[in-house]
């Protein structure tokens, strides 16, 4: 078994915690949606996450602005220094409601613990507050569909990503689609950012990626997804976290 396989398998058994923004690694495994409740299923079914640190190389290509002005305003950059600033890491947030953002749970470590709401089990979301008013419309992927998607690198720089829609993979009994995939060179750096169709709908946020035969897809949530998560936790108890 090479190094590589047996780290997917310690993570799996062993559930190991995923490495939040302050660690050195580039990168970290994670279930996906609804292992906790389908781990047999899922077997070593696990992704990279899309949070960059210094160490790791951008993905994507450079962008000088969010081509969508109601994305642009969405569009929250999360990079920080960690380690007596020799290190740094990058991801994204995105606004979806006044007052209130999305990004990865894996970039806790990337948001002021003051301003957080709280994080969900089953899926990779975090939600905080935020003094943006922004409310972008949304719309469903659709299989085939082009999408655009916005990260940051650890310079603060800007990164798009263009692909099509692969997959939208629904659970039974869900009132949303658990996740969709889609074809792009985004990478490192993604983690949490928009992904927006043609019109200039926010379509989800991206959560990890996966490289396969040569060719890599990238994992997001549904705003459904997004919107229903949200609703679930703010009608639990205060200091609740999933």
């Amino acid at each position: 078994m090479t190094k590589f396989h047996f780290d997917l398998v310690a993570r799996l058994l062993f559930r190991t915690p995923f490495p939040f923004a302050g660690s050195r690694a580039s990168y970290g495994y994670f279930p996906l949606p609804g292992a906790s409740r389908r781990r047999g299923k899922l077997g070593c079914s696990l992704l990279l996450s899309l949070l960059v640190t210094g160490c790791a190389a951008s993905s994507g290509q450079p962008a000088a602005r969010i081509a969508e002005p109601d994305i642009a305003a969405a569009y929250i950059p999360l990079v920080r220094r960690f380690d007596l600033g020799l290190e740094k890491a990058a991801g994204a947030a995105v606004v979806f409601a006044p007052g209130i953002a999305a990004t990865n749970a894996h970039n806790a470590n990337l948001i002021d613990r003051k301003d957080v709401i709280g994080q969900v089990q089953d899926y990779d979301l975090l939600y905080f507050r935020t003094a943006r008013s922004a409310q972008p419309a949304t719309a469903e992927p659709v299989v085939g569909a082009m999408v655009t998607a916005y990260g940051e690198d650890t310079r603060h720089d800007l990164r798009v990503a263009h692909g099509t829609v692969r997959q939208i993979v629904t659970c039974a009994g869900c009132d949303a689609p658990a996740y969709f995939t889609f074809a792009a060179d985004a990478g490192p750096g993604f983690s949490g950012g928009p992904v927006v169709d043609a019109s200039g709908h926010l379509v989800g946020i991206t959560f990890g990626f996966k490289d396969e035969g040569g060719k890599r897809l990238i994992y997001a949530y549904d705003m459904r997804r997004v919107q229903a998560e949200f609703s679930r936790l703010s009608r639990k108890p205060i200091g609740a976290t999933n």
